[in-house]
Parts: C-alpha cells; sequence; structure tokens
C-alpha cells in the first residue's frame, strides 16, 4: 500500500485486512469538562467513530456518526486534527482492518440528545469520562495497538481543546 508521506501509520498489519476509510470524533462538552466516549458493555471506551459513503464528505460523515451513535448534535465548534493510516482490530464487526482515517474535535454547545440510531453490531452507550480515564482506559487494553491511532488523535484534540480555552482541567498531555 502505499502511504502519503505526511501522516503517520499505526496498528499491526495484519492479514485480511478490509480497507474501510472513515474517522471519529474526540467530543468535550465544556460545561462538565468531560469527553463523550461509547463505552461497551464489557467497559472498553470507543470514540464515536465509521466508515464514511463513498460521495460523503468526511466532516458530515464523522458528525453523523456522533449524532447517529451518541445522540449528541449540538455542536459549537468543529475542526479536523489529524489524519493517519491504521491497521487495526474492529471487535464489534470482528474483522480486521485497515483505515485511513480521519479526526476531529467537536466542542459541544450543550449535550441534549437526540435519539441514537446504533446498527445490529454497535453494543455501547453514552458515558461521559475525564481524558485520564480514557487514556488509562486504552492503555489497559492497547496489546495489539489497536488504539495507537485514537491515542494519538486524543492526544492531539486534548492540547487543540486546551489552546482553544474549552479544557481547562486535563492538565499536562505529555504525562499521561
Amino acid at each position: 500500500m502505499i502511504l502519503p508521506t505526511d501522516i503517520p501509520e499505526f496498528g499491526i498489519k495484519r492479514e485480511d485486512e478490509e480497507r474501510r476509510d472513515g474517522g471519529c470524533a474526540v467530543v468535550f462538552d465544556p460545561a462538565t469538562q468531560k469527553y463523550a466516549v461509547g463505552k461497551q458493555t464489557n467497559g472498553f471506551f470507543r470514540l464515536f467513530s465509521g466508515g464514511v459513503d463513498e460521495n460523503e464528505d468526511i466532516q458530515e460523515g464523522i458528525l453523523r456518526e456522533v449524532v447517529e451513535e451518541g445522540g449528541l448534535h449540538d455542536f459549537l465548534h468543529v475542526e479536523k486534527i489529524a489524519e493517519a493510516f491504521t491497521h487495526y482490530r474492529n471487535t464489534l464487526r470482528n474483522v480486521n482492518r485497515v483505515a485511513h482515517a480521519t479526526c476531529f474535535l467537536v466542542i459541544l454547545k450543550s449535550v441534549h440528545l437526540v435519539d441514537v440510531q446504533h446498527e445490529e453490531h454497535e453494543t455501547f452507550s453514552l458515558h461521559w469520562a475525564s481524558a485520564q480515564e480514557i487514556m488509562e482506559n486504552w492503555e489497559a487494553s492497547n496489546q495489539n495497538h489497536d488504539c495507537d491511532h485514537w491515542i494519538y488523535f486524543f492526544k492531539k484534540a486534548v492540547d487543540r481543546a486546551k489552546e482553544l480555552g474549552y479544557d481547562t482541567t486535563s492538565g499536562n498531555v505529555e504525562t499521561w
């Protein structure tokens, strides 16, 4: 696979990888100083993420995923944070994936919810956590490097949320 030289690559290459480009969102509520994640029944935290349809704009597709998976829709600020190529095990679909992934920072205006539209394989619920709790969750589950791209994206997004003055409590990302 030919990769652009200006974006990093994460994860472990696996046999039988399916290509599915898409992305994720790091969603932050300034009022509570918490990040929104999907919490699976086994306790694993996941970013709101997914593949993007063929003619769908990447930002529109990722915001659609945030609304469908988390019910969050009242966005104050949306900004592209980073891109990466990633190799990972999609545990919800039970397949190996390779993707060109794009991450967006989403700052919420409010936490008003609409009904979620989970697909059959999406067995998680909206959960609020501190940046430290999210990092600890991923580091405890990252033996196969499936979270490397999310960790990369998350640190960049938290740094940006702090630069913009929204996240005032996360401390120094480099000490995580």
